[in-house]
């Protein structure tokens, strides 16, 4: 066997021809009308299908313009800033009732909903052997990753893991929705105590408590949360549960989905795309930025130096160089995110509450800086607004969740989206999607071996 520097030369070599053979150019795009990203050319989507369950709004569109608006999102035609208001007023969590309303598509009674709680919670507990078998004999140091094998693992532990009809898959969707955070943890701590040498901390999930509250349990190891710590985290996971049909996870269950391919392999496709830092790592970059805010600010009430740490972003002599503003544009929204403004409010309660008030304050700042400085700077009057992301890094750290499980809460939020649309792509879809690509590559001919040169 050859040592790895001789493998790692190889490699370079055939890299190099790779990146050579797979450089298309850049001009054939806009003249075959290829919607690149499946973008149209004034940044909206390509209508590629039809959903009832979620709705986002950003913009209208006014004799062929987009005119921006605000920012609204529906679950199942229902505002999901009312949701959340009738939760908090009724002082009780909404997760499980989001799940129900998306799942079925429309909203249950007291009854219905304690007995589908109660499905969840009976559900939360892992197979036989599933634990000592997939999770602590195989443990990584990727959270996602542990996740995804975790899903396609559960196939094995399925009686019916291939059979596509609706109540078998409505009851894989169910026990995954229940399952999702008991992974997380259970691959979280099985890290922490493999690669960071922490001591290995396994809490049995508890039926009769909410989503979120079970996912406090499991993580810290005391198992110890406050009621206010618990309504956040619900919160954050029902703005996460669902956005459209079009983002690129839940594309991607449609897209699987569609094959006629088992539940599990579905779901795990939808982890690997929301494992892409372009889509579920975005809070993370958030975070990174605004602790170089606070690096080179220190003063949160500094409006000058933060509007100087702004410009310098734009101008890639901050943060990373990337000239971006992270937490800030979003494909459809304009005007605001509704998920930004419900999770801004949580989060200064919780600031509060935490004696973080200091932390918040330079994220209030920033906020009302980007907007002004960014529209001098790009020349542009199109308006940008920050997203759900902007905040929600800061409200993890607030609740002492570490980095690595910010995108795995994210999934476990949004597999109730994904089922969702998975079990419409089953009845109303009916067919596989297959888009068309243009070759563009010239003719070649076959060559004999010993003809070909070096």
């Amino acid at each position: 066997m050859k040592d790895n520097s001789v493998n790692n030369a190889l490699l370079k070599q055939l890299a190099s021809i790779a990146k050579n053979n797979n450089n298309i150019q850049q001009d054939l795009y806009s003249y075959y009308n290829v919607k690149r990203g499946l973008r149209n050319s004034d940044g909206t989507g390509v209508l590629v299908g039809l959903t009832e369950i979620g709705d986002v709004h950003g913009y209208i569109i006014d004799e062929n313009e987009k005119v921006p608006v605000p920012g609204k999102l529906h679950y199942r035609g229902i505002d999901v800033e009312e949701l959340v208001q009738g939760y908090w007023t009724e002082k009780r969590f909404g997760y499980e009732e989001v799940c129900y309303l998306l799942l079925f598509g429309e909203l249950p009674d007291r009854e219905t909903l304690d007995q589908f709680s109660m499905l969840i919670g009976d559900n939360r507990y892992l197979p036989k052997g599933f634990m000592e078998n997939m999770i602590f004999k195989s443990p990584t140091d990727d959270i996602m990753n542990g996740l995804a094998r975790s899903i396609l693992a559960s196939y094995s532990y399925d009686k019916t893991p291939d059979d596509t009809d609706v109540q078998n898959t409505l009851r894989q969707c169910i026990e995954l929705i229940a399952r999702f955070p008991v992974l997380v943890a259970y691959v979280f701590q099985t890290k922490e105590h493999n690669f960071n040498g922490k001591s290995l901390h396994i809490h049995n999930p508890i039926p009769n408590l909410s989503t979120a509250e079970n996912f406090l349990h499991l993580i810290r190891p005391d198992s110890a949360y406050t009621v206010m710590e618990a309504e956040v985290l619900d919160l954050c996971l029902i703005l996460h549960a669902e956005h459209g049909g079009g983002n690129n996870s839940t594309f991607t269950i449609h897209v699987v989905s569609s094959s006629d391919t088992d539940t599990y392999s579905a779901m795990a496709a939808g982890v690997g795309s929301l494992k892409g830092p372009k889509h579920g790592g975005a809070n993370i970059k958030v975070m990174k930025m605004m602790e170089d805010v606070g690096r080179a600010v220190r003063n949160p009430a500094d409006k000058d130096r933060i509007a100087d740490y702004i410009q310098k972003l734009l101008e890639k002599e901050a943060y990373d160089g990337m000239g971006l503003i992270y937490g800030f544009g979003h494909a459809v929204y304009t005007r605001s995110d509704p998920r930004c403004t419900l999770l801004k409010d949580k989060a200064r309660q919780l600031a509060e509450q935490k004696g973080m008030l200091s932390d918040y304050q330079l994220y209030d700042t920033f906020e009302s800086l980007v907007p002004e400085i960014y529209s001098k700077f790009k020349k542009t009057e199109k308006p940008i607004c920050s997203n759900v992301d902007f905040y929600s890094g800061l409200v993890y750290r607030m609740l002492d969740i570490p980095v690595d499980l910010y995108t795995p809460l994210f999934a476990i939020a949004r597999i109730a989206g994904w089922s969702a649309h998975r079990i419409e792509e089953i009845v109303s879809g009916g067919k596989i999607i297959r888009p068309a690509y243009k070759n563009v590559s010239g003719k070649m001919i076959y060559v004999p071996l010993d003809q070909r040169g070096k």
